[in-house]
């Protein structure tokens, strides 16, 4: 690491011009870059959580879970993929609904 210090003190300029030339590349760089990284997605997300201290996993999956995934059929609006996961005293579930699908 040392020679590099060496070169800068012999050739001050020579450091200055390169300095210089990575920060206009830089500029350069970032004024070119693309701005969208991420397409724009409008996906609706419901998050649904229940918690019932004292109330068992297997329970929480019968009484609560199994019900209100119902509902949402009954209205005529299925989602097309359910996810979630049921603990003790609690659940938290995810509905993932149909692009388009109001």
């Amino acid at each position: 690491m040392m020679w590099l210090v060496n070169i800068a003190l012999r050739r001050p300029l020579s450091v200055a011009v390169m300095a210089l030339l990575m920060l206009v590349l830089g500029v350069l760089s970032f004024a070119y870059m693309n701005t969208d990284i991420f397409p724009a997605i409008d996906l609706p997300v419901v998050m649904m959580v229940w918690n019932y201290p004292g109330l068992s996993p297997y329970d929480m999956e019968r009484r609560m879970v199994t019900i209100s995934e119902r509902q949402p059929a009954a209205m005529g609006r299925r989602p097309a993929q359910r996810d979630g996961q049921s603990g003790s005293g609690g659940s938290l579930r995810q509905p993932v609904v149909a692009p388009g699908h109001r």
